[in-house]
């Protein structure tokens, strides 16, 4: 029986502890996402483009079509980072 108390104990702890921990990581990882883009955004006008993601960011360079989906010729840290938080 109190293996079976145990059990049901670390299930709950598990339950709920565990979206507070991916909580902190998609704020550390948009923190993370907010510092490289401001390195990149060269002209620093809050948009990054195709070029300025060339040699600075090669994961969004490489998937630049699929973040810029509407074809505005940039995106935005809060697209980066809605993508990177799916």
């Amino acid at each position: 029986m109190m293996k079976l108390i145990q059990q049901v104990m670390l299930a709950a702890v598990c339950c709920f502890t565990m979206p507070a921990i991916s909580y902190a990581n998609d704020a550390i990882r948009n923190q993370e996402i907010a510092e490289r883009f401001a390195k990149c955004d060269i002209n620093h006008d809050g948009k990054l483009t195709l070029q300025e993601a060339k040699g600075c960011m090669p994961r969004i360079y490489s998937n630049f079509s699929y973040l810029d989906s509407g074809n505005k010729g940039y995106v935005t840290v809060a697209e980066i980072q809605a993508a990177a938080n799916r």
